[in-house]
């Protein structure tokens, strides 16, 4: 049969062009995802309502399998799949942290646990969570320095301190780490490297949900409001969307509801919240195309730039700035510039009697 060349066969192919690309492909029948969804089933969850699917400009993601409704349960996640600190404490571990002078950190101990699983290989019972985790990240504590120096200086500075935060992380757990030698055959420092200890940061800081959990005496002082929630960790993020998600203590499940409807073979997103682009950037490796909340930093430094070189309050000015917390995240958004930076360049623009009067 002839391919048809007319205007409506036009617009048919174009209309089957585009469902091809918004449609995910069904990645189920993978073989990490096979082994993932048995291991699932054997801690109690077996979805209906979703499938994974890799999705063009998203990738990886989870799939409607049906048409969900608004207010539909979309995932009750039981609390057997959760990965939190108490899964450490029970396991290998527990001891080890028990008696470790100071505490670790929550945060510590999951990475601890992600790094020392990873390194059991087939021998971890969380080898098929751990297969369909990603291998690497794209967060800025992540990327050469060459690339980082690319970005816009506000971003820059953010990016830098990530990695200083992330390089002190590591070097004070060093300690911590060698405690752990009678678990491990090989050296812990081989391990416990850098690379690996950053891989299990980024894994938490861009796949763990909020659940609190009550202050221990084997863990420092930080809040312990991690867990990893494999499967409902596969949600992609929207600004457009709304759910309700949280820990139900009645049936201990970690639950999603959808606050919109979804039509079937469609991507599910959940809303990670109201970030701009460049802590989507930071927190999880990704920014969002036409995001509501995107918004350009402007820097002190920029502010100077362009304001008469000759005001002698122009130190003072600054000073007072940062006296009051008003040197930093000063944006401009969609909807213009934010009240911080209005209210920093209505100062900056102060004559000096005006200033005086401000004191």
């Amino acid at each position: 049969m002839k391919r048809g060349r007319g205007r409506t066969s036009r617009i048919r192919r174009q209309k089957l062009f585009r469902s091809s690309v918004s449609r995910g492909v069904n990645e189920s029948c993978k073989p990490e995802f096979i082994e993932f969804k048995k291991w699932l089933k054997g801690r109690k969850f077996e979805d209906t309502n979703l499938i994974p699917a890799c999705f063009p400009g998203t990738g990886r993601g989870l799939m409607s399998k049906t048409s969900l409704q608004e207010g539909q349960m979309i995932i009750s996640l039981p609390e057997s799949c959760l990965l939190t600190t108490d899964t450490v404490i029970r396991s290998y571990l527990g001891t080890y942290i028990a008696k470790c002078q100071p505490p670790p950190s929550p945060l510590l101990a999951l990475c601890t646990f992600l790094v020392s699983e990873k390194h059991a290989g087939d021998q971890s019972l969380w080898k098929p969570y751990l297969d369909i985790l990603p291998k690497a990240y794209t967060c800025p504590v992540c990327l050469e320095p060459k690339v980082v120096n690319l970005f816009p200086e506000p971003l820059k500075a953010k990016a830098e301190e990530q990695r200083a935060r992330v390089q002190g992380f590591f070097s004070s757990s060093r300690d911590f780490f060698s405690s752990l030698q009678p678990l491990f055959s090989e050296a812990v420092e081989n391990i416990f490297s850098y690379s690996a200890l950053l891989w299990a940061w980024c894994t938490v800081n861009t796949r763990a949900v909020y659940m609190k959990h009550g202050q221990r005496k084997c863990f420092s002082p930080e809040p312990d409001t991690y867990a990893l929630a494999p499967y409902l960790d596969l949600l992609n993020h929207s600004p457009d969307v709304q759910v309700k998600a949280a820990f139900n203590e009645e049936t201990r499940c970690y639950e999603v509801r959808t606050a919109s409807g979804c039509r079937k073979h469609e991507q599910v997103f959940i809303c990670y919240g109201p970030h701009d682009n460049q802590r989507l950037l930071l927190e999880y490796g990704f920014v969002s195309i036409q995001n509501p909340h995107a918004c350009v930093y402007v820097s002190a430094d920029l502010l100077v730039k362009y304001l008469p070189s000759t005001d002698k309050q122009m130190n003072k000015k600054i000073s007072i700035l940062k006296d009051h917390d008003f040197i930093e995240n000063l944006t401009f958004g969609w909807d213009g510039p934010s009240w911080r930076l209005l209210t920093a360049l209505k100062l900056l623009c102060l004559e000096a009697e005006e200033l005086c009067m401000t004191q």
